[in-house]
């Protein structure tokens, strides 16, 4: 058996080289609505995978005034249904997005947490 080396490791698009395919695919700062139209918050950065050069989350901001207040959440890409008309719609409920996981947007998520976060959503984990 093989083992691995190297642990897949994210960081912000903001904070990285890396650039999408297409400009149509950067939703930063896009609405984040859920299935039933509920506005959740809106898309603050995304998280790329530093092997395999892939989106792999989406931080979205909530909630606050000015900043004051505000919560973050990663949501896998899998969750994304729709993007479309300045927005980004997700197949999951505000109630779930909300009761997610802690995220602190200024720690590096530790490679377990995001193995948490597919499980809560219920999506499989991609493979490493």
């Amino acid at each position: 058996m093989t083992e691995r080396t190297h642990q897949h490791e994210f960081v912000k698009l903001s904070d990285s080289d890396f650039r999408l395919q297409a400009s149509d695919q950067d939703i930063r700062g896009l609405d984040v609505y859920d299935t039933t139209g509920n506005q959740i918050g809106h898309v603050e950065d995304l998280y790329v995978d530093d092997q395999d050069r892939k989106v792999r989350f989406l931080e979205l901001g909530a909630g606050g005034l000015l900043g004051v207040g505000k919560k973050h959440f990663l949501i896998p890409v899998e969750a994304i249904a729709d993007v479309g008309e300045g927005r980004v719609t997700i197949d999951q409920s505000r109630e779930k997005v909300v009761g997610s996981p802690a995220f602190d947007p200024n720690v590096v998520p530790e490679p377990h947490y995001h193995r948490d976060l597919y499980d809560y959503y219920g999506y499989p984990y991609y493979p490493l």
